[in-house]
């Protein structure tokens, strides 16, 4: 049985995609990945992000947002250029938006302002969230938890957590995306312990390429490089992990995502 997958978190719009980008969506979609979100940074990214997604429209669709990395240059001219980006049709939701307080590239107060708007204008576009969050997890909880009744769905983007933030995030009625960190074996483990009691309607699959290459690949490729095709590598590992078929789980976290995005029906070609 052939299966269907959806990355929702691929950063195809990274410089080392530039020189096979072509090649890459082929590998990926001769795997079994279906469709990609490509993840938008900054404006700059998010605008290329969304102009891939208008090129490649069966397999492509985008989100628009300012990592928190990129926290320290959000202005209002730059929230007006991502309300204009989200007007456009494949660009499907906010993000990557939150907080990272693990290198603080920018400062922790000019994140959570950048955030506070992203989430502002989620709730004025009916859009989704793609959520980032690493070492500030109680900052990131409490404003989720003060915008979440006006936004319509939110993902936990690369969860690398334990159950206990789990728990909170499921209690904060997000979705769950996991990527090849679960496949390793050095930093994984809390997350290996989660995976199991994620709802299977809260589930997504991500490889957030070209970071993140699972570590158990073999052979190991020669390209540290991730690319989207090792999705169904982290599928079934997950899969495995949960106790269920690669067939079921790929059903279920392709219908998530479907529905979560808003995704037009992916159609056997």
């Amino acid at each position: 049985m052939k299966i269907s997958l959806i990355d929702i978190g691929s950063n195809l719009t990274h410089d080392s995609f530039a020189a096979d980008r072509d090649a890459v969506l082929a590998r990926a979609r001769e795997a079994g990945v279906s469709r990609q979100i490509v993840t938008g940074a900054d404006l700059a990214s998010s605008q290329l992000a969304a102009d891939l997604a208008a090129a490649h429209p069966a397999v492509l669709a985008s989100t628009a947002g300012i990592h928190p990395h990129h926290a320290r240059s959000f202005d209002a001219a730059q929230r007006e250029g991502l309300a204009a980006l989200l007007l456009r049709p494949g660009v499907v939701a906010v993000g990557e938006c939150g907080l990272d307080y693990c290198r603080n590239f920018s400062p922790p107060d000019a994140q959570r302002t950048a955030f506070i708007a992203q989430l502002e204008l989620a709730a004025g576009a009916g859009k989704p969230v793609f959520l980032h969050q690493r070492d500030a997890h109680q900052d990131f909880a409490a404003i989720l938890e003060e915008h979440r009744a006006r936004i319509s769905r939110g993902v936990a983007h690369c969860f690398t957590g334990g159950r206990a933030q789990l728990e909170d995030y499921l209690g904060l009625d997000l979705y769950i995306g996991v990527t090849g960190w679960v496949n390793d074996e050095r930093r994984g483990g809390h997350l290996r312990e989660a995976v199991p009691h994620i709802p299977a309607d809260r589930l997504m699959l991500e490889t957030d390429a070209p970071y993140l290459l699972p570590r158990d690949l073999v052979p190991s490729p020669k390209s540290r490089r991730n690319e989207p095709c090792y999705l169904p590598h982290i599928a079934r590992t997950v899969a495995a992990l949960r106790g269920e078929s690669l067939e079921d789980l790929a059903a279920a976290t392709t219908r998530n995502a479907t529905r979560f995005f808003a995704l037009p029906e992916v159609r056997d070609s």
